[in-house]
């Protein structure tokens, strides 16, 4: 899972994506300065870029009306900030850090019961890759490298041991007038699906406003529809370890996709330790540099590009058929990459 916060420290953050293209490892190979031949409609290009849950985000809008394209836009980013003031940690007023605040609840918003609900299926079908109540690993992880003379090895087996102790998505009850931990010094973190479900709320309120032929990325890409000319969306994948360097182009209609690779945040100044941990064990993830998913919808896109970065290649490609998802792409810690369709 992927935790976040802002603990000072020698805590380095590299993005791969330029502003261009999707901030989770995508960038856009086509975005698409054709338009229709002649004959058919020319919709105008309308274009937002900002920051969303921490995240370069960006909207990019085909509407033949420039005045309702910016009304659409504002409402869209209206959502947005509705719905970081419940799953931000970077917001202490926001439900989720009232939560990890206090360890309980009363009358939580609704999406939170509802993301809470989903995220608990990802995790079932992942067995545990996938797990929202890994973000005191993050603060463990935080603390120890921004601490002066820390061992570049890590925390201490012992003190990892102590925190794997405190996780287990099993341990949240989840109700719709209450959300609790079951045990003291739990915290939870959606940042590996709250963007892809912020993604998808946006792409919903454009699709019921008569848009399409868009592509919406909060920190994760979904297009609405084919691009404009007629053809597919084409975004690529970067590699990891060259920024100017794609791995591969997908073809997306209607879909979303998610990248999750620990080369995101780091910890340390050796880049040895990462921002995705292994619920199990504690440790970070280090069975590949990166994961694509394309999914229908970016929050399924979101949760198991987090996930499959812990899981064994075999067991990934069972839940990627069995949630749903078409494809996935596994970056080798050589580089290479591997992809897996069903």
């Amino acid at each position: 899972m992927k935790p976040a916060g802002e603990p000072a420290g020698p805590i380095t953050r590299r993005r791969f994506i330029r502003i261009s293209g999707a901030v989770t490892g995508l960038g856009l190979a086509a975005l698409g300065s054709g338009f229709p031949r002649p004959g058919r409609a020319s919709p105008q290009f309308h274009e937002w870029r900002g920051v969303a849950l921490g995240a370069d985000a960006s909207l990019r809008i085909y509407h033949p009306d420039a005045a309702e394209a910016q009304r659409m836009i504002a409402d869209a980013l209206a959502e947005v900030h509705r719905l970081e003031r419940v799953f931000s940690l970077y917001d202490e007023a926001s439900a989720l850090s009232r939560l990890n605040r206090e360890g309980e609840l009363a009358d939580p918003p609704q999406e939170l019961v509802e993301l809470l609900a989903t995220s608990e299926r990802y995790a079932r079908a992942t067995g545990g890759a996938f797990d929202p109540t890994v973000q005191p690993l993050w603060t463990l992880y935080a603390k120890h490298f921004s601490t002066a003379g820390a061992d570049p090895n890590g925390p201490s087996p012992a003190d990892i041991g102590d925190v794997v102790a405190k996780c287990g998505y099993q341990r949240v009850i989840v109700d719709i007038g209450k959300v609790a931990f079951a045990q003291p010094g739990m915290a939870l973190t959606l940042n590996g699906i709250a963007q892809g479900y912020i993604t998808d709320r946006v792409a919903e309120l454009l699709r019921a406003r008569g848009v399409t032929h868009t592509l919406v990325d909060m920190g994760e890409t979904r297009v609405l529809d084919v691009h404009p000319t007629g053809r597919p969306w084409s975004v690529g994948i970067k590699d990891p370890r060259a920024e100017d360097r794609l791995l591969a182009t997908l073809a997306l209609d209607n879909q979303a996709v998610s990248t999750s690779g620990g080369y995101g945040t780091e910890f340390g100044s050796a880049g040895r330790f990462n921002h995705i941990f292994d619920p199990a064990t504690g440790l970070c993830a280090g069975r590949y540099l990166g994961v694509s998913v394309v999914a229908p919808t970016a929050t399924c896109a979101d949760a198991l590009s987090t996930a499959f970065s812990v899981m064994p290649m075999d067991r990934a490609v069972s839940a990627l058929q069995e949630l749903g998802a078409t494809r996935a792409c596994f970056v080798l810690m050589d580089g290479s990459m591997i992809e897996r369709s069903v």
